[in-house]
């Protein structure tokens, strides 16, 4: 792809969106090219889901999705990675790092401090609303459809996957879990329960611990905040909670946080939003003392979830999904630790439609950015992960 230089300026329509996200004020988007975009995902069979990547600190590229789906809600998902040793020019032949009973959705990933690559999933029974449905309906017919909606030969499968656990099995596999390694990811810890979810995962804190901000999933409360490890991801302790803004409903319209430690020592998480003030938009909040307590999260801009990265120059870049015209992936870029940010820098904006984002980005050697996300495309069917290289001025 020849690359193309970038400097947004808001069209009229996303002028008039924007005035709901007033609590931050913005700075116009710096120069950015992108130099390249293409597919990485390597088997168009599968339905390939919300993937984060990291660069560990050997220069390697890690990235994991829930992978093995057929659609975006199945009983199939399952945990995959892929590695680059080649900063994102080619990539290895996807590996399953978990198989549940169920459907694994999401996957974060992250290498600590001490060398440990931690991935994160939850698991989920959301397509039992379709299954039961069709179910209730499975009067096979000449052309081979169980109902409107499925035709008998994914009944069937969907039928095989469901049984393979009872009622009550498949409720006690409900959970948010996060897998270890400590030897480069040739072998994976067991299960362990992480107290929140989130998509992109923890983050690790200058003080050394690991900080988890996300949704209590199958809890009475679902609580919105903070989940923190002090053995290296062994073992997960709630820590607070994050205040609801005045006339949001958390346990409703809060989902998918993700954080950053800012060179001052700000903490910034930014959340999901789908209350009726700024929905379909980003949130954020600030923690002074090391995520004990938060501010009332505010406004920043509409597109979602997002991801925060900080520079080696400090600078922080926020990459999330803009699911109305254009279609694609955006950045912002913030110099003052996440006080303000600047306007849209659009990374693709040539989607079909709203199935796609969940970007997570990393720095190369060079300087040069590297984003990935999930999109649903004309061709193939499914599903799949593209990536972007695209650098700042």
């Amino acid at each position: 792809m020849v690359p193309r230089t970038l400097t947004p300026r808001p069209t009229a329509t996303l002028f008039s969106l924007a005035l709901s996200f007033v609590s931050l004020s913005f700075a116009d988007a710096p120069r950015a090219t992108i130099l390249e975009t293409k597919v990485i995902s390597q088997q168009p069979e599968y339905y390939h889901g919300w993937p984060t990547v990291v660069r560990r600190q050997n220069g390697d590229l890690w990235v994991s999705w829930s992978g093995g789906r057929e659609s975006h809600v199945c009983p199939f998902g399952q945990v995959h990675s892929m590695t680059s040793y080649d900063e994102g020019k080619t990539w290895t032949w996807p590996r399953v790092l978990l198989d549940s009973a169920t459907d694994d959705r999401d996957s974060g990933v992250l290498e600590t401090a001490k060398g440990t690559l931690l991935v994160t999933t939850f698991t989920s029974l959301a397509y039992e609303d379709s299954f039961k449905k069709a179910s209730m309906m499975a009067e096979h017919t000449d052309k081979g459809w169980v109902s409107k909606s499925m035709p008998s030969a994914q009944f069937a499968r969907w039928q095989a996957a469901h049984s393979r656990l009872n009622d009550e099995e498949r409720k006690a596999e409900l959970g948010e879990w996060v897998i270890r390694s400590t030897d480069g990811g040739k072998s994976w810890s067991n299960r362990i329960p992480t107290v929140v979810n989130s998509p992109h995962g923890p983050i690790q804190l200058k003080d050394g611990r690991l900080l988890y901000a996300g949704k209590q999933l199958w809890t009475g409360d679902k609580k919105i905040g903070v989940a923190e490890s002090k053995d290296d991801g062994l073992t997960w302790q709630w820590l607070s909670e994050i205040p609801t803004r005045k006339g949001d409903d958390a346990v409703k319209s809060y989902h998918e946080l993700h954080g950053v430690e800012a060179a001052d020592g700000t903490i910034i998480v930014q959340i999901r939003n789908h209350n009726k003030a700024d929905a379909g938009g980003t949130l954020q909040t600030e923690s002074k003392d090391g995520g004990k307590t938060w501010t009332e999260p505010h406004a920043i801009t509409f597109g979602l979830p997002s991801h925060l990265l900080r520079l080696r120059d400090n600078r922080l870049v926020m990459t999330y999904g803009h699911r109305r015209p254009p279609f694609g992936n955006q950045a912002r870029i913030s110099s003052d630790h996440g006080k303000t940010w600047s306007d849209p820098i659009i990374i693709s904006g040539d989607g079909k439609g709203g199935d796609l984002g969940y970007p997570s980005t990393v720095e190369l050697a060079d300087g040069t950015l590297l984003t990935v996300w999930y999109e649903s495309m004309k061709e193939p069917k499914l599903a799949v992960l593209r990536q972007a290289k695209w650098k700042l001025e």
